[in-house]
């Protein structure tokens, strides 16, 4: 199985509600993209890369001002965000927010935010796996400024970038100095953003467990789990399911949720005679029979939810753990007795 993912980029419902706060119609914006005046009409629809593309210069030749994108994101409403999106802004700091929008990112079109931290600096840029262009630039600043409204967000303080970094020409207006409040190089060999690496420290004030649970496909039954059990492996692994999404299922993430030292819990889990490295591999064993359990859920999400940067490295380890592959286990245990049958004949 290939780890590249398919050309196919969904539309939430937000986007189309946003379009109309700042005073244009759907239809228009569509047929402007050369795209059927009526998509927006279908529920979450998917469409090409070269597709949406079309659709961000549709909003930049209908609304041509400056800062368009800051202006999206500003205007956008929070509480119809796709839970994948909202869920990021629930998450226990700022780095935890940023590395969960990165990985349901994949989940929803061929992006790839990469987040690199190095000293005191981190860097993020945004790949498009099937751009035969450049990133239309209101859809690059729509993607900078989220990044940057999830961090005041989730703070509820001004948090000002180190700098960014901009392909494009200087514009006229100086709404992008205003907006991120941080020195602006453009003209440069990149399109980036970069933090300061300390405030990814900065926890969320608002952080609900709870609540990420149930924003989390097929979680909520993970701090039933962490709730009702006993040894410290359950707990663990409990822990473990809520953290796979957000890519960093690390023992100190885990202690900390436990509310015990690294190495009180290192000692408890070797007392019960496993490893942390035994309870991640559980736990993504578990969890990944769960998410197959459902029909609805793409094979590509299941991987992305476990932790796994591609669905080959995925699928790789499930046929270590089962046998068989995960589309296959699905077919047998959804299909019950008659799959089954038709396996052993």
């Amino acid at each position: 199985m290939s780890g590249i993912p398919a050309d196919r980029c969904r539309v939430p419902q937000a986007f189309w509600l946003t379009v109309e706060r700042i005073g244009l119609s759907p239809a228009v914006v569509l047929r402007q993209a050369g795209l059927p005046a009526t998509l927006h009409l279908t529920g979450q629809v998917s469409i090409t890369t070269a597709q949406y593309f079309a659709l961000w210069k549709a909003l930049e030749t209908l609304a041509p001002e400056q800062g368009l994108g800051i202006k999206l994101v500003q205007m956008a409403d929070a509480s119809v965000h796709p839970p994948s999106t909202l869920a990021a802004f629930y998450a226990r700091d700022y780095r935890d927010g940023l590395f969960r929008l990165a990985r349901f990112k994949r989940l929803c079109s061929p992006e790839h935010m990469h987040v690199a931290e190095k000293k005191s600096e981190c860097t993020i840029t945004v790949e498009w796996l099937y751009a035969a262009e450049a990133t239309p630039a209101v859809a690059l600043d729509v993607a900078f400024a989220t990044f940057v409204e999830l961090g005041r967000r989730g703070t509820n303080q001004r948090l000002v970038p180190l700098r960014m970094e901009l392909t494009r020409r200087r514009p006229k207006s100086d709404i992008y100095r205003t907006y991120f409040g941080c020195p602006i190089r453009y003209g440069a060999q990149r399109d980036a953003l970069i933090l300061k690496s300390i405030d990814l420290d900065r926890r969320f004030p608002g952080h609900n467990p709870e609540l990420l649970d149930m924003l989390t496909p097929a979680l909520a039954s993970a701090l039933g789990e962490l709730q009702r059990s006993s040894s410290i492996s359950e707990q663990v692994k409990a822990v473990l399911k809520r953290s796979l999404a957000s890519g960093r299922p690390e023992l100190s993430v885990v202690a900390n949720e436990l509310g015990m030292s690294e190495r009180t819990l290192q000692r408890r889990i070797t007392d019960e005679g496993k490893t942390f490295r035994e309870l991640l591999v559980e736990a993504r064993q578990e969890l990944g029979r769960q998410l197959l359990s459902d029909a609805a859920a793409d094979i590509d999400e299941v991987a992305c939810l476990l932790g796994y940067q591609d669905t080959s490295s995925f699928y790789r380890a499930f046929r270590d753990w089962e046998g068989v592959t995960p589309s296959r286990w699905r077919e047998l245990n959804i299909n019950g007795p008659q799959a089954r049958q038709r396996l052993v004949h």
